[in-house]
């Protein structure tokens, strides 16, 4: 693979716009590879055997010496291409690039190459230089949390002990006596130690415990130093050997948490409850002292080991961000050498290791820092088990998954072309018992359709996203290594599509062959006991069939049902808009109840159509997940006070409206609530359009660079856009079949419902990727790749203030 390629794929997508621009540079060099191509003389064309074979009669070079300089630039100036320096502008540290052959023929053109080199340099190491500074507060503040953590260990495991001085002093005495009597009976013999040196002691062994190995062969050589050498000497030579060894700061003895610190500290309640938010909504007044409990402390310890996690990765990814930048600059300098002979790379690169960007090692030390606190604190000092959450492996794609989901999808299609011959073959549809089973079969086994669909267009949405390198997970909030792949979800998919294609051939046979009429009762429950497999599958607490998925599911579902009692995220306002499209998927599921709990399903008859009940629950159960919508926008008003959140609510109440009078004029046929009907869904119709293809996908802007569309875009085909928006339109007005009645006479209707609300799946699936592409690039615009984690504790202001 190229490096070019290399890089890109190798970029925090988040970032892209801070990395050096590998691509224009390249560019501008194959402008003046093609300049001097263009003035280079015409010469007889020499074979490429010659070539070859003059190539190997060349002078030998030697193995040790790459490169020959029979006078070092740094001596020789007046044959330097390049000279750079650093300048002070604006208060801040920028480099410039003097070239110094701009005279020569075809100058102009290198000329421009150093501006733009130069740029890109200043612009990379600027915002490496900021993000150093974010890093540096973030870790001051886990500095401030950590105390707080180790004063609530302290406080939890001894709560009625109180840490005052003495009580501290007491503790340092115990560890000190303790200590000398471990290291005297250590010590060779002949070697005394007086009552003074004693006192040195636990300074020593404090050092080497917390140095581990490092500080292993300073103790072997303390106890083999002459007779009667005084400790406070060894212990310092301790340090200055480290200094020069590892180039740290020497560790401190260890002292006892002082539980001060949680005098000036409240506990942040970083799990929102719908309590907490009924109780913030009324102002109830809440604890003000901290509860010292180990349930709190499994909590506080919980929320700062996240915190610590995504930190890590913030730490690795900048990390990851130098050494790129680095290393594309050093390759674009080794190309401009290669093609103008000139040798500048030396002095550049030079300039580029002495900048922050090349020689800085906060990040690195910061790095090794973090891994300490986070395998001594959160690990139970395993290095092991804290590298592997701190270093999660990436997930592999297995084989075995993508030759599941073949084999799966193959059953599908061959259970769907027999359903097919045996519908027919048996001429099924022209029976007098069609039409009942279209009234009651039908809606029981679609149910599984639109599940299915759903999922496959959520499948190739994931496939998108990563072909586009879109940050989907980081959007929606996945812990890292469990998001499912696309494989993954097109396995379950075809699993899923082929159970429910086996049932309804098995439901078909038994019902025509005699035989097995017998099992008429069974039959009927087919549908059901597959539905009911799935809700356990769903429900299993067992880490099996992609748990963390199925509860990051449920997490979302309780959200939205209990909206706006938590507060509002994309995956939650993302699900909810899901549901909205499964409208018709939520009234099968209402007819499950209805058929298995009150219809005589063991006949195939059923009165749920002219149940009182169930038609009203048709009403609210189709304006369940708008009413969730709107519930959301309403919290978000509330929060954000963004007037934009207001107006989306309006939509949604609308939309609620619409329904609501198109279920009440397919069951009560009128002219008034047809035109009621047909006035709510065309204005709310138009509204949902404009808001999907402005707000949602950001298009439609008329001074873009991109002619009605947005600046950036990931699909590099324009079309692909406009046919979305077209496809977007003409979906959305799918809904005109419920007003219209347009029938069709091959086919019931039922089916024609069922059409509808694929449709509207379809409709859904394609809205998906263009909402998060651009949710993605509005991240990218404001350089967002990192969740920010709720920190435990919270400190007063009191302590910021100067004295």
């Amino acid at each position: 693979m190229k490096f070019g390629k290399e890089f890109a794929a190798q970029m925090v997508p988040e970032w892209q716009e801070a990395y050096m621009d590998y691509g224009y540079l390249k560019s501008l060099l194959k402008d003046i590879m093609l300049h001097k191509q263009r003035k280079k003389p015409h010469s007889s064309a020499t074979p490429a055997a010659l070539m070859r074979k003059l190539s190997l009669n060349r002078t030998f070079s030697g193995l040790t010496h790459r490169y020959y300089q029979p006078v070092s630039p740094e001596h020789d100036i007046e044959n330097q291409p390049i000279l750079v320096h650093s300048v002070k502008r604006d208060g801040h540290e920028k480099y410039e690039t003097n070239f110094l052959m701009a005279a020569e023929e075809g100058g102009e053109y290198e000329l421009v190459y150093f501006k733009r080199l130069d740029d890109e340099f200043n612009k990379v190491d600027k915002f490496y230089r900021s993000k150093v500074e974010e890093v540096m507060k973030e870790a001051a503040e886990l500095n401030k949390q950590m105390d707080a953590l180790v004063a609530f260990r302290v406080k939890v495991e001894h709560p009625t002990a109180s840490f005052d001085g003495s009580v501290e002093m007491t503790r340092l005495a115990s560890d000190v006596s303790a200590s000398a009597t471990a290291l005297h009976a250590s010590t060779p013999r002949g070697v005394q130690l007086n009552r003074a040196q004693t006192g040195r002691i636990p300074t020593l062994i404090e050092d080497i415990k917390e140095e581990g190995s490092t500080h292993h062969g300073h103790s072997e050589e303390s106890r083999d130093s002459e007779k009667g050498e005084e400790i406070q000497t060894t212990n310092k030579r301790v340090e200055v050997q480290n200094k020069k060894k590892k180039n740290i700061t020497p560790i401190k003895p260890i002292r006892p948490a002082s539980v001060e610190i949680l005098n000036r500290v409240q506990l942040n309640n970083t799990c929102e409850t719908p309590r907490s938010t009924i109780r913030g909504f009324i102002k109830y007044p809440g604890q003000t002292e901290i509860n010292f409990t180990k349930e709190n402390l499994s909590k506080v310890e919980e929320t700062l080991k996240l915190a610590f996690i995504e930190f890590y990765q913030k730490l690795r990814l900048l990390k990851n961000y130098t050494f790129l930048n680095v290393l594309a600059f050093s390759k674009i300098m080794k190309k401009y050498d290669k093609i103008t002979s000139r040798g500048a790379a030396k002095a550049y690169m030079k300039m580029v290791d002495k900048s922050n960007i090349g020689s800085s090692d906060e990040v690195t030390r910061l790095m090794e820092r973090v891994e300490n606190v986070f395998i001594k604190h959160f690990s139970n000092s395993n290095r092991n088990i804290g590298m592997r959450v701190l270093r999660p492996k990436p997930k592999r794609e297995r084989h075995r998954v993508t030759f599941s989901m073949g084999f799966s999808a193959g059953c599908s299609a061959a259970l769907t072309v027999a359903l097919i011959l045996i519908v027919r073959a048996r001429k099924i549809m022209d029976h007098s018992g069609s039409t009942r089973y279209m009234e009651i079969m039908f809606p029981l086994y679609s149910l599984f359709g639109f599940v299915v669909l759903h999922m496959l267009m959520y499948a190739a949405n994931i496939y998108f996203w990563r072909r586009y390198r879109v940050n989907h997970s980081f959007i929606f909030g996945f812990k890292k290594g469990t998001d499912l792949s696309y494989h993954q979800v097109f396995f379950f998919s075809f699993v899923l599509a082929a159970l429910a294609l086996a049932s309804v051939l098995a439901n078909l046979d038994m019902q025509i062959d005699p035989e097995t009429k017998e099992y008429k009762a069974f039959t009927e429950l087919l549908p059901l006991i597959l539905v009911l497999v799935l809700i356990a599958i769903l429900l299993c607490p067992l880490n099996i069939v992609y748990r963390s998925s199925r509860m990051f599911f449920l997490t979302c579902l309780i959200h939205c049902i209990c909206a706006p009692l938590y507060k509002v995220t994309l995956p939650d306002f993302f699900m909810a808009d899901q549901f909205t499209s499964q409208v018709q998927a939520l009234r099968s599921f209402e007819f499950y109840i209805c058929y298995y709990g009150w219809g005589d399903f063991k006949q195939r008859e059923t009165s749920c159509k002219s149940n009182r009940i169930f038609i009203a629950f048709s009403f609210i159960v189709a304006v369940i997940p708008y009413w969730s919508r709107f519930l959301q926008c309403l919290r978000r008003l509330f929060e954000e006070k963004d007037k934009m959140q207001g107006y989306n609510a309006l939509k949604y109440f609308l939309t609620i409206a619409a329904v609501c009078l198109r279920t009440a004029y397919t069951l009560h046929q009128g002219m008034g609530l047809k035109v009621m009907a047909w006035i709510f869904s065309i204005s709310t119709a138009i509204f949902s359009t404009y808001w999907d293809l402005v707000l949602d996908w950001g298009l439609l802007q008329r001074h873009s660079k991109n002619r009605w569309l947005r600046d950036k875009l990931l699909v590099p085909q324009k079309s692909v856009y406009f046919a979305a928006m077209v496809l977007n339109v003409l979906l959305r007005f799918a809904w005109l079949q419920t007003i219209l009645n347009l029938n069709f006479s091959s086919l019931h209707r039922q089916a024609m419902v069922s059409i509808v609300a694929n449709l509207e799946i379809i409709r859904r699936g394609i809205w998906n990727f263009f909402r998060i592409e651009n949710e993605h690039l509005n991240n990218v615009g404001k350089y967002r790749a990192f969740k920010s984690v709720p920190l435990p504790f919270n400190y007063e202001e009191e302590e910021d203030k100067d004295e």
